[in-house]
């Protein structure tokens, strides 16, 4: 409870055992084996900042710790201005952040990547953030950055980038597609496990946390169920180190404040460093050292302090420590180191206490007003006003819808980002690819025309020179024969003349040589044979005459 303006949370005998609200942004721990009581402190002290008019952010593990929203059955019992969250959004409001806000290197860690990973994951967010993408023409162009809300963000920017590597690589660098490939299977493993219920939007507002409730004037607890998320304890502990470091990111500088602005409980605290890498474990480091400035104080949950790397372990001072179990020397040794970070109370053994308390009973020491430790304290833990037990389905689902954040964060939103613009620009680029090739092909079949029209007008053209030297040859042949034809009629003509001149002379001359001949034979026969005489040399002249001129004449 909240009394004289402390954090009133137990008794050493008689002595009241209370936080200092100035003090609370020095951070805390309560830890203590199973079983000892931790639930119920977390309980009693974080229902006490709520009465001190502090916001309060609970991660509730094991849902045992809903019943802060409803009053208990103690005296002065009393109910706390709560809500209700759930990653998944089946015992709350979804808590959503965007794979922008959450960062390579603790999503990195979410998809469980190697440093080869981790640094091309980097690289790809800092392509979005410069608004890199390739255009329908093939080339690297640069627009307005690229929204990575959702893991379908994420998937299509990788795709992109391992499309068109060698467009990408000469300004960022080699990214091997195998690697990429690599990043996108443990996406799609991380969606298998329900991690796209958690990136996305409308993304939580941190600063609607820092409320308080108008009519009681109590802090507001927020409460997130992580009993489905523990079950994947990497994305568990990353979602609590992103909410420190968006806490850390977004809040002013305060200083020192009469009471913080908020404190956080984070239980299964070792989760947030078990298997962190040595950049991420230094970010935590930070973030603890320097987010008191904030006015924001922290409380880690654990079983024990070694759970705590010994940079954070020395950051808070604020230390609530249940029963510890030593059964072996391994465990004796851890008793030993815990019982020697209190100052000694000389009334007790600080050891032999811590092995011997009860259920309830804590070991406690707290920053009094000038920073300094107390001295140990046997505290007995009060019981919380708020109910011991988990609240029903019901009341849950009442109160969960009348919260006057329902409205804002129930329905989820996928407004346009970085998928939606690279299918778009897939589209383009397939659309200009297959104008492309159609152009090509209308470019071959144009080509391919003109060669077969070339190639028919060539042909055409030697079929014309064929036919007009055959039209020639022909020509010529038939002036040759025209020319023959001409002079074999001249020929003829001549030979006819000839002929007839022959005829002509050889009947003249037969005429002629026959009465030559016929008139020498008369003489010849007649002087030889009288009158019959005249008569056959007269035919014989004749015919002898004729005979010898047609001799000469051939």
């Amino acid at each position: 409870m909240y009394k004289n303006e402390l954090i009133y949370f137990g008794n050493a005998g008689d002595k009241e055992i209370c936080i200092i609200p100035k003090m609370a942004n020095r951070h805390g721990m309560i830890a203590g084996a199973t079983g000892t009581g931790k639930t119920t402190t977390v309980k009693t002290v974080a229902e006490s900042f709520s009465d001190a008019g502090v916001p309060v952010f609970i991660a509730d593990v094991k849902g045992d710790l809903s019943g802060i929203a409803v009053a208990g059955e103690t005296e002065g019992a009393c109910t706390h201005p709560s809500n209700f969250w759930d990653v998944y959004g089946q015992k709350g409001m979804p808590l959503r952040t965007t794979i922008s806000e959450m960062g390579p290197m603790l999503l990195a860690r979410i998809l469980g990547l190697n440093q080869t990973q981790t640094d091309i994951l980097t690289i790809v967010f800092k392509i979005a953030d410069d608004g890199m993408y390739i255009d329908e023409d093939g080339e690297l162009t640069q627009g307005d950055p690229l929204l990575l809300i959702d893991t379908k963000d994420l998937r299509a920017m990788i795709s992109h980038i391992s499309d068109y590597t060698d467009k990408f690589s000469p300004m960022y660098g080699n990214m091997a597609k195998a690697s990429l490939s690599a990043i996108i299977r443990s996406i799609i493993t991380l969606e298998g496990e329900g991690g796209e219920y958690f990136f996305g939007e409308p993304a939580l507002n941190i600063r609607d946390w820092f409320s308080i409730d108008n009519a009681t004037g109590k802090g507001v607890i927020q409460i997130l169920d992580c009993q489905r998320l523990i079950q994947n304890p990497t994305m568990y502990s990353t979602f609590l180190l992103w909410m420190l470091s968006e806490m850390y990111e977004t809040l002013p500088e305060v200083g020192d404040l009469p009471k913080p602005k908020m404190v956080f409980f984070f239980d299964e605290a070792h989760m947030l460093f078990d298997n962190a890498s040595k950049p991420l474990l230094d970010k935590i480091d930070q973030v603890v050292k320097l987010i008191r400035s904030k006015g924001v104080g922290i409380f880690f949950i654990t079983q024990a302090p070694q759970d705590i790397p010994n940079g954070v372990l020395a950051q808070l001072g604020n230390k609530i420590q249940h029963a510890l179990r030593a059964y072996t020397p391994a465990e004796q040794k851890r008793v030993k180191a815990a019982a020697e970070s209190f100052r000694e109370n000389p009334e007790f053994k600080t050891y032999d206490v811590l092995q011997e308390m009860q259920i309830g009973e804590a070991i406690v020491s707290v920053l009094d007003e000038n920073g300094i430790p107390t001295i140990a304290e046997r505290t007995k833990v009060m019981l919380p006003l708020s109910s011991m037990k988990p609240i029903d389905d019901y009341t849950r689902d009442t109160m969960i819808k009348s919260g006057n954040l329902f409205i804002q964060y129930q329905e989820s939103i996928d407004r346009d980002s970085a998928y939606e613009f690279l299918v778009r620009q897939g589209v383009k680029i397939a659309e200009r690819a297959e104008q492309n090739k159609a152009d090509e092909l209308a470019a071959k079949a144009a080509a391919k025309e003109e060669a077969e029209a070339a190639k028919a007008a060539e042909k055409a053209k030697l079929q014309a020179e064929r036919d007009e030297a055959k039209a020639q040859a022909a020509a010529e042949r038939a002036a040759q024969k025209e020319i023959e034809a001409k002079a074999k009629a001249a020929a003829k003509e001549e030979a006819a003349k000839k002929a007839a001149k022959k005829r002509a002379v050889k009947s003249v001359g037969n005429s002629v040589v026959g009465t030559v001949g016929r008139e020498v034979g008369k003489t010849v026969g007649g002087s030889v044979g009288g009158k019959f005489g005249k008569t056959l040399g007269g035919n014989l002249g004749a015919a002898l005459g004729r005979g010898l001129f047609g001799t000469f004449l051939k």
